[in-house]
């Protein structure tokens, strides 16, 4: 008699995604593999998500206040009866079949401790050319990437609860970057895959000034992660335009010396739009020539939204002790409870 599949707990942390929400628990009660429990962890969401949630008899966990994704997902793990747990952001609706290939696949490897899927090129709900960029750009370079990587993002990702037990939490210090500081834990045990056998599509901000504070936001962690970007920690972006793109601002000024130096920044932005040739045929093929020439400066201005975010997290980084992960406070020398006064030997 064959083996049953073993059961799965579906993960959802929410904050007022009231828009998604329901296309999102939709989707997970139509997959072929059904999940023994799916638990909403609303984070205190001043819109109507829970409303949304109770329509699908889910476990809803409900927040007193907002503690950010990483408590989110971990009120959730506690919660699960099932043997593997997968995590699915509230802004992404899966694929019928995501649940069942993340189960055959962990099953057919155990030394497998987590795979993740891949996005659509398309987004959930398209809302303009902001949202067909991102969609764009985030599926192409997971699929790039698709295969054994040293890096997990848990917007759709899944890990038997017994590994999740052993590696121990998210961090709470994190709202961003808890994935890449998870995934440096993780690692260290266990192999991580990432595969278009699980798929999502996902809504994402539509306007660009939002985007671009978004990715603001984020990258300034990036400092934090770069030990697993060194150790080969997945990237979405070539180093080679994020060089070019830091290094075309310090490089207007040169005008002021002779309008012939204007050439400089010139030829940075021309680096910069040739340093991905793989990511523009791809965009081109999608959605034209038209939208490639967009594409591109979004993605321009995306790039300068990372630089001016990573210099940021580098001061923070270098004058706020507890910012970034939460290692960093275990690792300090604890300060004195009574400092001695003046004078007074030790």
């Amino acid at each position: 008699m064959p083996r049953a599949r073993p059961s799965v707990s579906v993960i959802i942390p929410n904050y007022n995604y009231e828009k998604t929400l329901r296309a999102c628990l939709a989707s997970v009660f139509a997959q072929t593999h059904a999940p023994l429990d799916v638990i909403v962890v609303d984070d205190a969401s001043t819109d109507r998500s829970r409303d949304i949630a109770r329509e699908f008899g889910v476990v809803l966990i409900a927040n007193p206040r907002n503690r950010g994704v990483s408590a989110a997902r971990n009120l959730g793990a506690a919660a699960a009866r099932g043997e593997i747990l997968f995590f699915l952001d509230s802004d992404t609706a899966l694929h019928p079949e995501a649940l069942a290939n993340a189960v055959d696949l962990l099953e057919a490897d155990p030394g497998l401790g987590c795979v993740h899927g891949v996005l659509d090129p398309e987004p959930l709900f398209d809302d303009g050319p902001v949202e067909r960029y991102h969609a764009l750009h985030a599926h192409f370079w997971r699929r790039r990437a698709a295969g054994e990587v040293r890096t997990a993002f848990f917007a759709l990702g899944a890990l038997r609860k017994e590994v999740f037990e052993r590696v121990g939490p998210f961090d709470e210090n994190l709202r961003d970057s808890e994935d890449v500081e998870y995934s440096g834990r993780l690692i260290r045990s266990h192999r991580i895959v990432m595969t278009e056998a699980i798929r999502g599509r996902h809504d994402d901000v539509d306007r660009l000034g939002a985007m671009l504070s978004e990715q603001y936001r984020r990258s300034q962690l990036l400092v934090a992660a770069l030990g697993q970007m060194r150790a080969g920690g997945l990237t979405a972006n070539r180093p080679l335009g994020v060089l070019a793109a830091a290094l075309t601002g310090p490089a207007l000024p040169l005008g002021l010396l002779s309008p012939w130096l204007l050439l400089v920044p010139a030829a940075l932005v021309l680096l910069f739009a040739c340093a991905d040739p793989g990511l523009s045929r791809f965009a081109l093929r999608r959605r034209g020539p038209g939208f490639l020439l967009y594409f591109t400066a979004v993605h321009f201005l995306l790039h300068q939204a990372i630089v001016l975010g990573a210099a940021r997290g580098l001061v923070r980084w270098l004058t706020e002790p507890d910012f970034g992960p939460s290692v960093r406070r275990r690792a300090a020398p604890p300060a004195p409870a009574n400092p001695p006064a003046a004078g007074t030997s030790v």
